[in-house]
């Protein structure tokens, strides 16, 4: 919601300057100019982006609309599931937990905590992580790895789509001088016309510079910084999530290691050291 609403004060605040300055709205309406940005931006968005980073790149777009999954009440489940799992590992023993492990969908546990079993990243993530030890493949010095490589994977995820909209965003200015220049040849046709058309065929090709200018830096770079952060945010759960693992791998107490997470939280999503000890006390009330 908060992107588009600043998309309407970015589009209010350049049409209302243009009315105050005299201007009428009609002469920004140029539809041939809207096609040639438009498709020169599309056409090489497509040339320059595997189909699996144009895939990540939309859901990427519609997931900025919506917000950031990760507020504060997913990091008060995250610590709820990992101290639920290895309150169950530490009475009945790491093998206790194989079943949720390798059936997540069907395990009381993660079913418990609506908001970390509809995100199959999540799921995925701590079951590909506490699998090889509890199948004793891994040491637990050898789990600090294998978070940073999961943690290094999502954060290419991120990288592969954002890069693409930045370069995307960079070329607009560009596509807007095309559009210019195609219609500048346009007003060279009818020179000879009345001056009231090669005014109107003037202003036209202006129009698709201002566009292609206002595309760049009114929506696609503040797009791309926003899915920066929303990547961000993202990276920095898992980080969290991971920590809580690493410590109970090293046999850190389960409420320890959490708290230990909790402190490098961000500051607006991190919960109080009293609200973690609620938290624990629902799990253990359930």
């Amino acid at each position: 919601m908060i992107v588009i609403v600043g998309c309407l004060v970015v589009v209010g605040g350049v049409l209302g300057g243009f009315m105050m300055a005299g201007g009428h709205i009609g002469a920004l309406f140029h539809p041939s100019e809207i096609v040639t940005i438009g498709g020169a931006a599309l056409g090489a968005l497509i040339v320059m982006s595997p189909k699996k980073v144009l895939i990540d790149l939309m859901k990427g777009i519609m997931q900025s609309l919506k917000g950031s999954p990760y507020t504060k009440n997913s990091y008060e489940e995250m610590f709820k599931v990992t101290y639920n799992l290895f309150t169950v590992a530490r009475k009945d023993g790491l093998i206790a937990l194989e079943s949720h492990v390798t059936d997540p969908h069907n395990s009381a546990i993660f079913n418990r905590y609506p908001g970390i079993a509809k995100n199959h990243h999540v799921v995925e993530f701590i079951c590909g992580v506490l699998g090889p030890i509890i199948e004793g493949a891994a040491k637990p010095e050898q789990v600090a790895g294998m978070i940073n490589g999961e943690v290094k994977l999502i954060e290419h995820h991120h990288h592969a789509p954002l890069s693409v909209l930045s370069k995307t965003a960079d070329g607009l200015p560009g596509f807007g001088i095309v559009a210019a220049v195609l219609g500048i040849v346009v007003t060279m046709e009818a020179i000879n016309g009345p001056v009231e058309e090669i005014g109107h065929k003037v202003g036209a090709a202006l129009v698709g510079t201002f566009l292609g200018i206002l595309a760049s830096y009114g929506f696609f770079a503040p797009l791309a910084t926003r899915m920066e952060f929303m990547g961000e945010s993202e990276v920095s759960y898992f980080r969290t999530l991971g920590t809580i693992i690493e410590g109970f791998a090293n046999s850190v107490p389960a409420r320890v290691a959490i708290d230990q997470a909790r402190r490098g939280v961000p500051g607006e999503l991190r919960c109080s050291r009293e609200r973690l000890d609620e938290l624990f006390k629902e799990v253990d009330a359930g």
